[in-house]
């Protein structure tokens, strides 16, 4: 849609033709370091103010752990308050969603320094992240190398488990689905929503850092467009002709039967949207297993080797016929 409009100048590192392609913008400063910038936004999926406020900094944090950066520099907020709620409603959720997010940031050790505040339909957090680094401090991530393994390091399946936390509360014809198929009651419902926020509230911080210790080649996050979605986009931008070949899919215990029984998020084909997901990485095999031992004494969360980098002249990521369905 937007292809005609010659947006950018071609000179976007880790990207095909320095093109506007992944995560973040990775620019070349005329000092020699590298300006690796992200913006991002998120809109209520939870009940929480506060919750949204810090999965929003989570989302927007991401993006430059994705590029295996350690610490990020200064974050501007992109704060909508709802115009529409009544004015005290509107100040506690407002204040709430705004210590959500310097609560992430402080974790993070990083400052918010600005931004910009509006009223809207709807309450919104987001921001801009930032972090310039040397050369080396970073992952470019059009490095993918050949036989290389691929680690996720947050299960798949947040989008089902918030909108089956939806349907519980609408007592709507999805959710009754659900209980005459057996595959979702109260508990269950709160089971992976419970689940899903941990993995969405959860900084992908310390992935990022083991990234330049454990060699990675290439990285992405996997959110809006899906696990094979963000697999494609990052081989369309690999210079090597490589492609991502996917044999496990860690998901969220519940989440597969939901899909499959009562509505298709497309999870089984890699096309489920994600909020604040995991990190998938390109590692070589034999660093992945104290990559993910690493990672997990760290966050205290398990990660998983779900692919391979294999050759392709056209750069197709997929997931295999006989791929795995794990619950987690």
């Amino acid at each position: 849609m937007l292809a005609d409009l010659g947006l950018g100048d071609g000179s976007n590192l880790g990207t095909a033709d320095g093109r506007i392609a992944l995560d973040s913008s990775v620019r070349k400063t005329r000092q020699g370091h590298y300006c690796i910038s992200t913006t991002d936004f998120f809109f209520p999926l939870v009940d929480s103010p506060y919750l949204q406020g810090r999965i929003g900094a989570a989302n927007v944090l991401s993006d430059l752990y994705s590029e295996g950066v350690e610490h990020c520099d200064f974050v501007l907020m992109l704060l909508a308050a709802c115009r529409d709620m009544p004015e005290d409603q509107r100040t506690i959720c407002t204040k709430e969603m705004v210590r959500g997010f310097r609560d992430a940031c402080d974790e993070a050790e990083t400052a918010i320094t600005g931004g910009q505040t509006v009223l809207n339909p709807w309450p919104i957090i987001g921001g801009v992240a930032t972090s310039v680094v040397a050369e080396g401090e970073y992952v470019p991530s059009d490095g993918a190398k050949l036989g290389h393994v691929v680690v996720l390091t947050k299960p798949l399946g947040t989008q089902i488990a918030v909108n089956v936390q939806q349907w519980k509360h609408q007592n709507n014809r999805l959710w009754k689905e659900c209980l005459e198929k057996k595959v979702a009651d109260d508990n269950r419902a709160e089971d992976m929503m419970h689940a899903a926020v941990c993995s969405m509230g959860r900084l992908n911080r310390n992935g990022g850092r083991l990234m330049v210790k454990h060699g990675a080649s290439a990285g992405t996050d996997v959110t809006g467009f899906g696990i094979l979605g963000h697999a494609q986009n990052l081989t369309d931008n690999q210079v090597a002709e490589v492609g991502i070949e996917l044999h496990t899919l860690p998901c969220i215990a519940g989440t597969p039967a939901v899909n499959d029984s009562v509505f298709n998020f497309r999870l089984a084909v890699g096309y489920s949207a994600e909020t604040s997901g995991g990190l998938m990485i390109c590692l070589p095999e034999e660093n992945a297993e104290a990559f993910c031992k690493e990672l997990e004494a760290l966050d205290g969360y398990p990660s998983w080797i779900i692919g391979r980098v294999i050759e392709s002249k056209e750069r197709k990521a997929c997931i295999v016929d006989d791929f795995k369905v794990l619950e987690v």
